[in-house]
């Protein structure tokens, strides 16, 4: 795994102390200025031509849950003081502002501060073309306005012109010396991308003079830099800029704008992916997927099909080889290693951001490539659990949350960096993150994708209750159903006239073929799951199709682990609900007990560990602890009282043999060498990559003690001596040298930010000394020299819950690829508790 760079995290609590990928909806812009060329219409070789959006005007949403999400997101828009979010601009500019300033990513000492005025514009003109909402379109029009004037006093302010954000633009200058600073192209995209929905869904004219003076301006700034520097730029999370630029040379149509479009041409992750290479391990995901939406825009108006394979083999990496059940990826922001799913498990992990611009780039490549249903199989997936879920019911104002955790016991939250406590969601004028801006966004645009077009032919792409119209059809087609609660809709033709190719997805998870009756008359058809139902005929007013869709529960199995399973019925994913249970392993589910126990809502019951336990859509599980993955096999035995003993006595080779007669021998790997030791040899550590790799050794232990001697080189951050577990999911290490200066026993099953530790002092450089962990019946005790150093009386978790095999056991490197500068000897593990006499005699020794 790559090093990471300054994350999120890190920089807040660097830079806090102190204090879109907006979707230009493809051909939705409103009937009456509908301004910008359809996504699938602009393409050099017309490879995505036969397809296209309808305008969201063209589409409403029915009672339903996604119309409940959407009510709410909209009270939100409404309330929202404009004046607040406009603040920043105003103050960067010198303009007077007695407005109350925002709290979190929008506090004036933030550096992403601005980034949620562009959200608020996306919102604001999505909710205005799907609903025809006049306040929405009067608060958009006048955030524009503001921009606008913000924008005009650039160059009295010292800035160039066309500058417009509520940052200086000294921001750019760091980025280009490469001083720290928090992504301002990010944010610049966000505005720029709220300005053209402005323009292409509300006809606002004035928006797309503002964008089109910023893309100006980006021309200038970046057309100066040579290539080198321009890549160092690009080493920043800059969203979808590339995006953005694009879009303004569709309406624009100046040559520039697609040129300036294309110098983002971010080569340490576009040159792997056109090859089809999967080069994201260790990499900020939602960095990645932002910036591959823009060149799949540049292919679609430049016909470079090397742009094409970037976007089609970073969907296909991503989704079959990063993705989690519900259809989100990362992992604490990060993609980790291809298909290890359970072995990358915390409270922290799939990003709402990364799901709103992973559907957005499934939309564009429907429309490139309309016949495939994997897509929309993939979409549903991801709409339907992860970011129908992503909203607070319980909240007036649509509360989004940040990530949608799916180790046992999670719970919908913030991240701790937020400042806020779990189980709170994002406020009115206090979050403001990323996520908080793309919640905006995604509730207002659920009627963007359930339909689309393409010659006379008529796709029905999601079963969400809904009405669309076809004018130049003559076609109104209404949509009816309580899905996924009932497999099932009925397609109402409420107004038709002429020849017309109905076509209606038939998913993946359908169990069997589905039923279809024309106006209450079972139908002969070919559909498979998997494939599209098509019906041609001369439609008529009051045509009916009911499509029956089987679902049964299925079991999921992880890659790297198939004793660990996810437990779905037809698109849903189905979650335990442990209340207020945060601490637990991971239950083993009885999979013969799953049983349906109430239709509607949709709800089941199980046994899991003996008891009976509550299963439902993770959709609608909020504000209470779940599990979306389960163990189903049987535990495995506990270790034997010594279960293994590594000398390191061999001074040759690269195998370190187990002396405690259990033949658990280990592996040298990397810079490992053999040294003078403590007692005869040792085992040299390089701290680059050298390390130790042992067989698991104390799966199914309920408690334990490990103990040896080691002699510390130097002293940096996150130095592990030992590290034994499944991945970031579930482990336990022993850190010579934590974040905070101190060494560190941790245990977790919940991810890295759910440990629970004993810290001491570091031990000094270049001498021996005796380190040894015990740990049972809840207490944990750290020993240096013989002596305790540290205890803690509330550690419940036991390696026992990692699962069926901890699989990743390491002397010298961590599950984060972190490794230990030194020396290790007379390396000991035992499946039980060591008295302090016994760790006095082995210190002694």
């Amino acid at each position: 795994m790559a090093r990471r760079p300054l994350d999120r995290r890190q920089f807040l609590k660097v830079t806090a102390a102190a204090a879109s990928a907006a979707s230009l909806v493809a051909g939705g812009g409103n009937t009456a200025a509908a301004r910008v060329t359809a996504t699938s219409g602009n393409v050099a070789d017309g490879v995505a031509g036969r397809t296209a959006s309808f305008p969201l005007s063209a589409v409403r949403l029915d009672a339903g849950p996604f119309a409940d999400n959407q009510a709410r997101n909209t009270s939100y828009l409404h309330f929202v003081d404009a004046d607040r979010l406009l603040h920043t601009f105003r103050r960067n500019v010198g303009l007077p502002s007695s407005a109350k300033p925002c709290g979190g990513w929008e506090h004036p000492d933030m550096e992403l501060r601005g980034h949620s005025t562009g959200h608020l514009l996306s919102g604001l003109a999505i909710t205005y073309a799907n609903t025809g909402d006049q306040d929405a379109l009067a608060k958009g029009r006048y955030l524009v306005s503001q921009l606008a004037a913000c924008q005009e006093r650039s160059a009295a302010a010292g800035f160039h012109p066309g500058y417009l954000s509520a940052f200086p633009e000294s921001f750019f200058d760091r980025l280009e010396t490469g001083t720290a600073v928090w992504a301002p192209y990010y944010t610049i995209h966000k505005i720029m991308a709220g300005l053209l929905d402005q323009y292409s869904l509300t006809g606002n004219d004035q928006a797309l003079h503002v964008v089109t003076r910023m893309a100006d301006w980006i021309d200038w700034r970046t057309a100066r830099l040579d290539d080198a520097t321009m890549q160092d730029v690009m080493a920043v999370e800059f969203g979808g800029i590339n995006e953005a630029l694009v879009n303004v040379y569709a309406v624009t149509g100046a040559e520039k704008h697609l040129l300036a479009a294309q110098r983002f041409y971010d080569r340490e992750i576009f040159d792997p992916l056109a090859a089809g290479v999967d080069d994201l391990v260790g990499r900020h995901a939602n960095t990645q997927i932002a910036k591959v939406i823009g060149a799949l825009r540049i292919w679609e108006h430049t016909g470079d099909r090397k742009y094409r394979d970037i976007a089609r083999n970073f969907w296909d990496i991503v989704v079959h080889h990063h993705t989690y059940i519900i259809g989100g990826n990362s992992e604490g922001e990060y993609f980790h290693e291809p298909d290890v799913i359970a072995g990358n498990l915390s409270n922290f992990m799939c990003e709402n951001c990364n799901s709103y611009n992973m559907l957005k780039l499934t939309r564009l490549l429907h429309f490139a490539e309309p016949r495939r249903t994997d897509l929309l199989d993939y979409y549903e997936r991801t709409l339907f659990n992860q970011m129908l879920g992503e909203q607070d019911p319980d909240s007036a104002h649509g509360f989004n949350i940040y990530y949608t955790g799916l180790c046992t016991g999670a719970i919908k939250q913030q991240p701790s960096f937020m400042g806020d406590d779990p189980d709170v969601y994002s406020t009115d004028y206090d979050n403001f993150s990323c996520d908080h801006g793309t919640g905006m966004e995604t509730q207002a645009k659920f009627a963007d994708t359930i339909y689309s077009r393409g010659g006379d032919d008529l796709f029905v792409n999601l079963f969400i209750p809904s009405e669309v119209s076809w004018p130049e059809r003559n076609l109104v087609l209404r949509q009816e159903n309580s899905f996924p609660d009932e497999a099932s809709s009925r397609l109402v033709m409420t107004s038709a006239g002429g020849p017309l190719t109905l076509r209606v997805r038939v998913p993946s998870w359908v169990d069997g073929p589905p039923r279809v009756l024309l106006n209450g008359e079972k139908i002969r058809h070919t559909a498979r799951p998997g494939s599209w139902l098509t019906l041609r005929r001369q439609w008529r007013p009051g045509d009916t199709v009911d499509l029956s869709l089987p679902m049964s529960v299925k079991l999921n199995p992880t890659p790297d682990d198939p004793d660990l399973q996810a437990v779905t019925f037809g698109p849903t994913v189905l979650s335990g609900d442990y209340g207020g249970q945060a601490m637990m392993p991971t239950p083993r589910l009885d999979t013969t007990s799953v049983r349906r126990t109430i239709a509607k809502p949709m709800t089941f019951t199980a046994k899991a560990d003996g008891q009976d336990v509550t299963l439902m859509p993770i959709s609608r599980m909020h504000h209470r602890h779940h599990t979306a993955y389960w163990r189903t096999g049987a535990p495995p035995p506990p270790p034997p009282p010594f279960a293994a003993w590594y000398r390191f006595d061999e001074t040759r080779g690269t195998t370190a043999t187990d002396s405690s007669g259990h033949r658990k021998n280990a592996r040298l790997v990397g810079g490992t060498s053999w040294t003078i030791g403590r007692i005869g040899a040792a085992v040299q550590l390089n701290g680059e990559d050298g390390h130790v790799q042992l067989p698991g050794v104390l799966s199914g232990a309920t408690e334990y003690s490990v103990a040896t001697w080691v002699r510390l080189d130097a002293l940096p951050a996150w130095a592990p001596i030992f590290c034994f577990g499944v991945g970031t999911t579930a482990h336990m290490f022993l850190n010579a040298n934590s974040s905070e200066n101190t060494m560190c026993y941790t245990i977790s099953a919940r991810g890295y930010d759910g440990g629970q530790r004993i810290d001491a002092a570091v031990l000094p450089i270049g001498s021996w000394h005796h380190v040894a962990v015990t740990h049972g019946d809840g207490i944990g005790v750290l020993y240096v020299d013989g002596a305790e150093v540290g205890r803690n009386t509330a550690m419940p978790v036991q390696p026992r819950w990692f699962g069926s095999e901890i699989k990743q056991s390491y002397l010298g490197r961590s599950a984060f690829e972190t490794y230990l500068p030194g020396a290790l000897d007379d390396f000991r593990i035992y499946g039980r508790v060591l008295s302090p006499s016994e760790v006095g005699s082995l210190a002694a020794g």
